[in-house]
């Protein structure tokens, strides 16, 4: 049985699949604090995996493209659950911070290391050796030099989002500038939030 959070249908607002129509299965627990977490992970429902293929497919109508995110979804996600998708027709995309392996058979890997957030709460120590690509939250103290090089095909800069508009007009100038001065990377935007969609 896995801890699910929620099952949602809607667009994938961040990274290289931005825009994309995606079934989002969220994954209740998690071995980090981030202080801009949105998640309540107390909040869960104990599901096999035959459910969540069957509800995810309710889900999202006629979309084959699942997104396991959290929390932290490589503390449940198994082999089991990814062949489940898979022989149901879904493409598996994952979102990781990287502190754990991914299970074999993902389609596709978005690390999203937290080990440099102001404020982290847990060990943050990266042990992912590869992925399709990195998203990185970027605010002041975070420096993506370490993550540059990290073997992925896409490295995304996504603005940290904090509750003061100020402030995250401050932290996203910070980003364009460091990706002008950084070609290497890419802006990734919260634009789900902007769209008023989930």
């Amino acid at each position: 049985m896995y801890k699910v959070n929620e099952i949602f249908y809607s667009l994938q607002g961040e990274g290289f699949w931005t825009g994309t129509p995606m079934v989002f299965v969220r994954l209740s627990g998690c071995n980090l604090q981030c202080p801009f977490c949105d998640t309540d992970h107390a909040e869960f429902t104990a599901m096999s995996a035959s459910t969540i293929v069957e509800v995810a497919m309710e889900a999202g109508s006629g979309c084959r493209r699942i997104c396991l995110t959290g929390g932290e979804p490589s503390l449940q996600a198994d082999e089991e659950l990814i062949s489940a998708f898979h022989a149901a027709g879904f493409t598996v995309h994952m979102e990781t911070n990287g502190t754990r392996e991914v299970p074999a058979g993902v389609d596709w890997v978005t690390l999203s290391p937290k080990n440099q957030v102001p404020g982290l709460k847990g060990a943050g120590t990266v042990v992912l050796k590869k992925a399709d690509e990195v998203k990185l939250v970027f605010a002041p103290g975070v420096d993506p030099a370490a993550w540059a090089s990290f073997p992925a095909t896409w490295h995304f800069l996504q603005p940290c989002d904090v509750a003061d508009p100020v402030r995250n007009r401050e932290i996203l100038r910070l980003t364009v500038e460091y990706i002008q001065l950084h070609p290497s990377w890419r802006l990734s935007l919260q634009t789900h939030k902007f769209l008023g969609i989930r």
